[in-house]
């Protein structure tokens, strides 16, 4: 779901993904490359994301990866599950509180 949406923002490469993931969450978040490579080739294979050859900032060839309409549904489908999940555990920890 983070790389979906960190996709949606602008086209990048792995690396610059995981940065900007652990940038964006002030370093609370890591996403180890053993994990990410995989994930996108999941998501190549299920068509959510296109990749092309490019160039890093520091001129070396990259994997660009972008996010397709596919993707887009799947992150908006992931997005509405999540919330539900997160608002009945927000009721639970209320009920406990009490």
């Amino acid at each position: 779901m983070m790389i979906l949406q960190t996709l949606r923002r602008s086209p990048q490469h792995g690396y610059a993904l995981a940065q900007f993931i652990k940038r964006a969450s002030e370093d609370r978040l890591q996403i180890e490359e053993g994990s990410l490579y995989p994930a996108l080739q999941r998501m190549l294979k299920s068509g959510w994301v296109v990749a092309e050859w490019g160039l890093s900032v520091r001129n070396r060839k990259v994997r660009i990866y972008k996010i397709t309409l596919a993707g887009r549904k799947q992150l908006d489908r992931h997005v509405s599950s999540f919330e539900r999940m997160l608002d009945g555990i927000a009721k639970v920890m209320k009920v406990i509180e009490s």
